[in-house]
């Protein structure tokens, strides 16, 4: 029997707003009507339409996720996610940002999103060190993944700079080999 194809999981630099994909991941605050860094970014790419629609959700907690619609972004979806504030490690930020890649995964499935783009969520102004940030998201993805390959064709991390890429990219090659699915014996 032919192998089933993995999903794909890519590591790519660029801008979260002009991926052409099902859902893009915002990584908000808790009030999900705009900020700084991606969270300005995806809002301004969006339009004014993305606010009015954020006002009726009434927030988001750190970990969660909510769903909106993509607006002007080529996106059909937007997830939004609130990271954890990096407080050096002892306050449960490692639970709370995988939660933020498990729930925006949770909600792709449950709208039938099969391609997702992830930003380095609190990676920016949230200071969460980059290395164990993309630890955290690594594989919390590679585990979904392994536990859900046919629910998604492509998953993407897209950093704002090489650096960035570098480390993500690391990551997956760690991650990758020992969390995805051998789907030959179906």
């Amino acid at each position: 029997m032919e192998p089933l194809p993995s999903p794909r999981l890519e590591v790519v630099t660029g801008d979260i707003t002009r991926c052409d994909v099902d859902a893009i991941v915002n990584a908000a605050n808790s009030s999900l009507l705009g900020g700084g860094g991606v969270d300005g970014a995806v809002h301004r790419a969006a339009g004014p339409d993305l606010v009015h629609e954020c006002r009726l959700l009434g927030g988001c907690k750190t970990g969660q996720a909510k769903i909106t619609g993509g607006y002007r972004l080529p996106a059909r979806h937007i997830i939004h996610t609130v990271g954890p504030v990096w407080r050096g490690g002892e306050f449960g930020e490692d639970r709370l940002l995988a939660s933020c890649y498990d729930c925006a995964l949770e909600l792709a499935v449950k709208h039938g999103l099969r391609s997702i783009a992830f930003p380095a969520i609190s990676t920016g102004i949230y200071g969460y060190p980059l290395e164990a940030a993309a630890e955290v998201a690594v594989s919390t993805v590679t585990g979904r993944l392994a536990a859900q390959a046919d629910a998604f064709d492509r998953v993407l991390f897209v950093c704002f700079d090489a650096k960035s890429t570098e480390v993500y990219s690391r990551a997956v090659a760690r991650h990758s080999a020992s969390h995805m699915p051998d789907r030959t014996d179906r």
